[in-house]
């Protein structure tokens, strides 16, 4: 059960990452989720800015533990995203650049969002 768990738990982190970088897009059609969004946008591009790793990551490791199998050293997006995106070994400076995506990603959508906003209010 405690593997099945961790496995749900990185299905649930995945998309946290995948909300985090690409969530704003949805504010232009909900812009209630700003409350929901920006929250998760600031803790994702602290983490990768802080070289930190997100309180996700320990508790899945936990669970595989407990499970019979061994944990992982790193962060989640260094043990399953960058294998498929880079074949380097992440490092500060690579976080960083991701920490720049996010924050850039974002601004594209919090803009378009705004945009959509204001033409819904004059019109």
């Amino acid at each position: 059960m405690a593997t099945f768990a961790a496995d749900a738990l990185v299905v649930v982190h995945l998309l946290f990452v995948a909300f985090v970088v690409l969530g704003g897009f949805l504010l232009v059609r909900w812009s209630r989720l700003i409350w929901l969004h920006l929250p998760a946008a600031v803790w994702g591009a602290y983490i990768e800015f802080s070289g930190g790793i997100c309180l996700l990551t320990p508790l899945e490791n936990r669970l595989r533990v407990r499970g019979g199998e061994s944990a992982y050293a790193g962060d989640f997006v260094e043990h399953y995203l960058l294998p498929v995106l880079y074949p380097a070994f992440l490092d500060t400076s690579l976080q960083t650049v991701l920490g720049g995506v996010v924050v850039a990603v974002n601004l594209v959508a919090y803009r378009l969002a705004w945009s959509a906003w204001r033409r819904k209010t004059r019109g």
